[in-house]
C-alpha cells in the first residue's frame, strides 16, 4: 500500500506545473505557501555573503508556524531533520507564494505545493511532509 502511496505521489509531482521563483541577490530563494503557514528559504551551493553552509550546500530549511513553531532542514545528501521549537523564529517573506498544484525545482531539490500540505525531496530520494497537521521526515 505504501508503493502505491509513493507512485501517486511521484505522479501528482509529474503532473504538477513547474512555477518559476526569483532570487535573492546571493542566489537563495524564499518562498511561503499559500496559508502562510509554511515558509522555505533554499541557500544554494557556497552559501550567501551573510550565510555558509556548514557542508557547502545546497540546503533547504522549512519552518511551519502553526499549531506550533518546527523547522525542518535538507541537506544536499542525507536524511531531513526536524527541529522543534528552534530557538530563532521566522524565515520567509511573504511576497513570494509556491501556489497549491506548483512546483519548484533548484538542484538538488523540489518542492510540491498542495492543500494538505508541502513535499520536499531532494535527488538522493530523502525529504519531508509539512503540514498544520503533522510532519514526516524520511
Amino acid at each position: 500500500m505504501l508503493g502505491l502511496a509513493v507512485a501517486l505521489g511521484c505522479l501528482a509531482v509529474a503532473r504538477a506545473a513547474e512555477q518559476d521563483l526569483d532570487k535573492g541577490k546571493d542566489g537563495d530563494i524564499m518562498f511561503v505557501t499559500p496559508s502562510g503557514n509554511i515558509g522555505c528559504h533554499y541557500i544554494p551551493k557556497g552559501g550567501t555573503s551573510t550565510y555558509q553552509p556548514m557542508t557547502g550546500g545546497p540546503e533547504l530549511q522549512c519552518d511551519r508556524v502553526e499549531p506550533a513553531y518546527v523547522a525542518v532542514f535538507l541537506d544536499h545528501k542525507g536524511k531531513a531533520v526536524k527541529t522543534e521549537n528552534p530557538g530563532e523564529q521566522g524565515c520567509c517573506s511573504l511576497e513570494q507564494k509556491l501556489e497549491y498544484g506548483n512546483r519548484w525545482s533548484e538542484a538538488p531539490f523540489t518542492c510540491l505545493s498542495a492543500k494538505i500540505g508541502l513535499t520536499c525531496t531532494s535527488s538522493d530520494g530523502h525529504g519531508f511532509f509539512i503540514s498544520k497537521s503533522k510532519i514526516t521526515v524520511h
